[in-house]
């Protein structure tokens, strides 16, 4: 197997790098391409350590990791414990490893970007993906994510937002011996490097598939001549008492991704949350610009639809697949575990079930990046998986 995973659970920081290096040395010999380290905030102090020690013990051409409030490890998500999960990787020479640090730089402009790698916007999008880890408090992960969707249209952006802390400069982020505590840390990889995505958004659609009629900016003000208030208060009585409740816990909006379709399914729409409707105007409000003539539907989420949703996706992938996948990384959301779900270890388990006993590693993100529709975008309450074949 060119991949291996390792979860340690052991308070001392040194006996858990110990641990994870012994087991992953054990699946994988020789040089490896590419490490990513996750780490529950009882290492954090430690963080130079394990960077450290790691590149020390370990032949690599690049190393990412991050904090993250809960861990995952194989099949298992540490939860309100010390964990440190290490995942390794290896292709043939054919692919290339890029690893970079982006920051955010003041001009008389406004702010800019800096550390992209000299080709990353003449790469072939078919050829290539990115992973990135960043810092929710200095990065903006909507504008960075914009630029890729706009300059190299199709280039995949996986990955998750550093999470378990509470104020700026408290996220420590890893790429190779470095410790930076702002911006992002990436990879690119380029040639044939066969991976897949899979976002699971967790959600399902209520009603029916809506037009935008008139909005501004992130308001709905008319979906199909109506405001978006007086369609709800006509869907409430037709709705079950069970949709009714998942209604008043938390409503959604999926945006459809592509107009080209007489059927909209699983997969074809952007959730965003719904920040209020106003009862004066009838207008809504939502986490995403929208525009006149784009699709919308409402959707609902509990944990039964999350997950209904994660299964299905994986099999849709499995099954599409040519190849069977051998490594994945998971970045799931810090509101899913067990304040979603009854059972502990949710969306690690549902990856072994769906896809086997991959080498995995990952962690609880304050964000998930992921494709949908073929544009990368920062989600929330998602699982986004990246398999390897």
């Amino acid at each position: 197997m060119p991949f291996a995973a390792a979860l340690s659970t052991q308070a001392d920081t040194a006996k858990a790098l110990g641990e994870v290096l012994s087991r992953t040395r054990e699946q994988l010999q020789g040089p490896v391409d590419l490490g990513l380290v996750f780490f529950s905030p009882h290492h954090a102090a430690r963080a130079k350590t394990i960077s450290h020690e790691i590149t020390r013990q370990l032949t690599l051409r690049c190393l990412l990791g991050c904090p993250g409030e809960s861990i995952v490890g194989n099949e298992r998500e540490v939860e309100n414990g010390p964990a440190l999960s290490l995942w390794l990787g290896r292709w043939s020479d054919q692919v290339s490893i890029s690893p970079f640090h982006l920051t955010v730089e003041d001009t008389s402009e406004g702010y800019s970007l800096l550390g992209w790698p000299d080709d990353f916007f003449s790469v072939d999008p078919a050829q290539a993906v990115v992973l990135t880890l960043a810092d929710p408090f200095t990065f903006p992960v909507d504008d960075y994510l914009r630029k890729i969707n706009e300059e190299v249209r199709g280039l995949r952006v996986m990955g998750g937002m550093a999470s378990g802390a509470r104020q700026p400069g408290e996220n420590v982020l890893l790429l190779d011996d470095r410790m930076v505590d702002q911006g992002a840390v990436s990879v690119l990889l380029q040639g044939p490097v066969q991976v897949r995505s899979v976002v699971s958004q967790g959600c399902r659609p209520i009603g029916r598939p809506l037009v935008v009629t008139k909005a501004k900016d992130n308001l709905v003000l008319e979906v199909g001549g109506q405001t978006p208030l007086a369609y709800l208060q006509e869907l409430w009585p037709r709705l079950e008492p069970r949709d009714q409740e998942l209604v008043q816990q938390g409503l959604h909006v999926g945006r459809v991704t592509s107009e080209y379709r007489a059927v909209f399914d699983r997969g074809d729409f952007l959730i965003r949350n719904v920040l209020g409707l106003d009862r004066n105007t009838g207008a809504l409000a939502i986490t995403e610009r929208v525009r006149v003539g784009q699709t919308i539907q409402f959707h609902v989420r509990d944990a039964a639809t999350a997950d209904e949703d994660l299964h299905a996706l994986l099999r849709i992938d499995r099954d599409r697949a040519r190849q069977a996948a051998a490594g994945a990384l998971l970045f799931t959301c810090n509101g899913r575990g067990t304040r979603l779900f009854q059972q502990p270890s949710h969306d690690a388990g549902v990856v072994a079930q769906e896809m086997g006993a991959l080498p995995l590693a990952g962690f609880f993100a304050q964000g998930e990046l992921g494709p949908v529709g073929g544009e990368n975008f920062i989600h929330g309450f998602t699982a986004s998986v990246v398999l390897f074949e």
